[in-house]
């Protein structure tokens, strides 16, 4: 068994190279439905984690736009699925996709449910899903809920069909120490998805701070570019 795997810091170049790329990111489409996306064969990189984990302030970062992905003032209640397209203007190369938030208490239960059904089939099934990038907050670390979705995504990460980027966000809010002990526990927490398969990786992130800002770029940039030279 492998151990999650962090990247070494970027060569500026490859930097600048993937952040370009994601700051060129634009609204596609919204969809309530798995059958409204897309039937293209673009790869789609997919952001999801607890409500509040910093999910919409993530996407705006790596996109340098203010309200690219919209945050809702009631954490919860934005329950669609929206798609960003990435690369350049005249032709994408991937699709950048902002799942709903989950986990927020104040949800109907009846949309809490309609929704855990759409993003488990679209996370389980999916084709063109190529990554997913795990956003949990570093104060609390992988909850249950994380859990549950790791282990229903688990299956095709081993399997080296989609790769994983777990991001301990708001790590601006712990100081040195506990945000290394929060990385090491993150990392216990990730070791059984690990196989020969498995692409893994877990990074510190604030969005504020911008820190982990541009290796995160220069992850999301090789998952979809390496793919295609290979």
């Amino acid at each position: 068994m492998t151990s999650p795997r962090r990247r070494a810091a970027p060569a500026d170049a490859a930097a600048r190279r993937a952040l370009a790329w994601t700051h060129g990111a634009r609204f596609l489409t919204t969809a309530s439905r798995l059958d409204e996306l897309p039937a293209g064969e673009l790869p789609e990189i997919a952001f999801v984690g607890r409500s509040n984990a910093g999910k919409s302030s993530a996407i705006n970062a790596l996109a340098q736009q203010r309200q690219l992905a919209f945050a809702s003032r009631t954490p919860g209640r934005t329950q669609h699925i929206n798609l960003f397209a990435l690369g350049p203007r005249d032709a994408a190369d991937a699709l950048l996709v902002d799942l709903p938030g989950y986990g927020y208490a104040a949800v109907e239960r009846g949309a809490k449910l309609r929704w855990q059904a759409v993003m488990a089939d679209y996370l389980q099934h999916r084709r063109a899903l190529a990554g997913v990038v795990l956003l949990v907050d570093i104060r609390h670390g992988p909850t249950e809920l994380d859990e549950r979705l790791l282990a229903l995504i688990a299956p095709r990460v081993r399997a080296g069909q989609v790769r994983l980027l777990v991001l301990l966000t708001k790590a601006d809010k712990l100081g040195r120490r506990q945000a290394q002990e929060a990385l090491a526990n993150a990392q216990a927490a990730l070791a059984p998805l690990a196989g020969e398969s498995a692409d893994i990786g877990l990074a510190l992130f604030s969005a504020p701070s911008r820190q982990g800002l541009d290796d995160v770029a220069v992850h999301l940039h090789g998952w979809v570019h390496e793919a295609a030279v290979s």
